[in-house]
């Protein structure tokens, strides 16, 4: 059973009260993102997320991890396109604690100097770091790609010229700005009652006002062509993100697309991997992804590929995605899909963690949360033909985009032909 309460000044609470458990995690997630920001701030997200755990007016740095760390438990904060979220797994008896530092770290940081040019420092290193796996910063450049001159082609770490640019005054505004009543959901699952959880969280942000939904430019996605971007590097071998625009969250066919992404490539018992991986030996790593957003998404094939391989190995992907367009999917291998979507999301949903995060992302992005009942039910109404309409919407010749980073510098031209003669 999911509880949820919505405070007088906006912000939502919800949680998944767990009795056999002996711990909990709790969140606080904020609704902003790196799609939030401007060009000029790009990163300053993601730079506040860091600064947060420096300090704030009741805990220091070194306070903060050795009263969570101390008792057991762990902290950590992330930051997305669309969310930020602040989070502790801590044993049960020790929530009013959790919820303290939490929330001091939202409402209260102090944002010192000299830890914004330390950690300024840190990020510009992490931005380095970055553009050195080729694995990861592949990415970028797809996301480029998919969504150009727009916050979500931009990296959700900024550039080095964003993160120079950006000082102790715009920190404190954007917080200011964005981490309102209204935009915050706190997220709690494991052994808690949430009656009691309601009266601690409401104590604790009563001070904050509501003062507004955060907003963001709507999504472009305008191409009529296939797009490719290959960066030249002296790599042993050739990673690639092949990407389509997929689904918003909220998609009468999402649950549809996320079958089709486990057949295709979710697991080692995956089309993609049987094909490439272990019938030709052409890559060690070979998967998709799907990332569905507020307003957009996109359906992602990536790979390591043999470097003297990567045309062969296009060709074998554009055929299995040809083969889900025009043949039926049969009903052994759809039902093989459906059991490990529910299997995952059952053994996830055993974890306190795991429980609050998926309750968090869902009440923060979507207003409301799912049960597993609900999932299943939805799973279970799905059809072959669905996931052949899903790959129709999707997987469109002209609706292509390659990134490619490794010693590309004599196949440009050939990569560029295959594409546009699909």
């Amino acid at each position: 059973m999911y509880n949820k309460t919505v405070l007088d000044n906006g912000l939502r609470l919800v949680s998944c009260p767990m009795k056999d458990r002996r711990s909990l995690a709790v969140g606080i997630w904020i609704n902003v993102g790196s799609r939030f920001e401007s060009p000029q701030f790009s990163g300053i997200s993601h730079f506040l997320e860091h600064l947060v755990f420096k300090g704030t007016k009741s805990y220091s740095c070194q306070k903060i991890k050795e009263s969570i760390e101390g008792v057991g438990g762990s902290i950590n904060g992330f930051t997305l396109e669309e969310a930020t979220c602040y989070l502790i797994k801590i044993p049960a008896n020790y929530l009013d604690l959790a919820l303290n530092i939490l929330s001091d770290m939202v409402i209260n940081p102090t944002l010192p100097e000299e830890e914004i040019e330390r950690e300024r420092t840190v990020i510009l290193e992490e931005i380095k770091m970055y553009k050195d796996l080729p694995q990861s910063y592949v990415y970028d450049i797809l996301d480029r790609l998919l969504w150009p001159n727009q916050p979500l082609g931009r990296s959700i770490l900024g550039s080095t010229e964003s993160i120079n640019r950006i000082k102790k005054k715009d920190l404190y505004s954007y917080k200011q700005h964005y981490y309102t009543a209204q935009n915050i959901v706190v997220s709690g699952a494991g052994f808690l009652d949430h009656n009691s959880f309601k009266d601690k969280v409401k104590k604790i942000f009563r001070i904050l006002k509501n003062e507004g939904i955060n907003e963001f430019s709507r999504a472009k996605e305008v191409q009529n062509q296939p797009q490719l971007e290959l960066v030249h590097k002296d790599t042993e071998q050739t990673h690639l993100a092949l990407g389509f625009h997929g689904f918003k969250r909220g998609h009468p066919l999402k649950y549809a697309l996320s079958l089709l992404h486990i057949i295709l490539g979710a697991n080692s018992s995956s089309r993609l991997f049987n094909e490439i991986r272990e019938k030709r030996g052409l890559a060690y790593e070979i998967g998709t992804q799907v990332k569905c957003l507020n307003d957009t998404g996109a359906f992602i094939i990536h790979a390591g590929v043999d470097n003297r391989k990567v045309e062969e190995t296009l060709k074998l992907i554009f055929q299995e995605l040809h083969k889900v367009k025009d043949k039926s999917l049969n009903f052994d291998e759809l039902k093989r899909a459906k059991e490990f979507y529910l299997g995952q999301l059952m053994i996830a949903l055993e974890d306190t963690m795991d429980t609050m995060l998926w309750i968090g992302e869902s009440t923060l992005t979507l207003n409301k949360t799912y049960t597993l009942n609900q999932i299943i039910k939805e799973i279970k109404r799905i059809e072959p033909a669905d996931l052949v309409e899903v790959s129709h919407l999707i997987f469109k010749e002209e609706k292509m985009n390659l990134a490619l980073i490794g010693p590309l510098k004599q196949k440009e031209k050939t990569i560029e032909n295959l594409l546009k003669t699909r």
